[in-house]
């Protein structure tokens, strides 16, 4: 099955990172990397940018309204996914720990839904 692996990070403290614990963050991101590729079990993701290059839509009243940034303020913002095939949700939670940002952040997991 495969599993979305969304990584909530705040901003603020990814912005203040020693360069020893960013260069740390980095070489785990890169294992990770390597390991999930090596498994097979990658089947899309990406890093995204900052919430400042976002752009938010919202139909109110049959109108588009279009704003600069996200949609809410959060204590931690959406920073990318990984979308991962896994035996189960075991399995997804055992990678999502491994995700560096965990230390950081949170991890959420959301199954795919398999059916519309």
């Amino acid at each position: 099955m495969r599993y979305v692996l969304l990584i909530y990070v705040s901003e603020e403290i990814s912005a203040t990172l020693p360069d020893d614990e960013r260069t740390a963050l980095i070489q785990g991101y890169t294992a990770f990397h390597g390991e999930v590729h090596q498994r097979g079990m990658m089947t899309g993701g990406a890093p995204l940018q900052p919430t400042s290059a976002a752009t938010t839509v919202r139909i109110r009243d049959g109108k588009t309204l279009i704003t600069d940034g996200p949609f809410i303020e959060t204590k931690e913002q959406l920073a990318g996914v990984y979308i991962l095939e896994c035996q189960n949700l075991d399995e997804a939670i055992a990678m999502a720990a491994k995700i560096p940002d965990a230390q950081y952040g949170a991890i959420e997991i959301r199954p795919e839904l398999t059916t519309y």
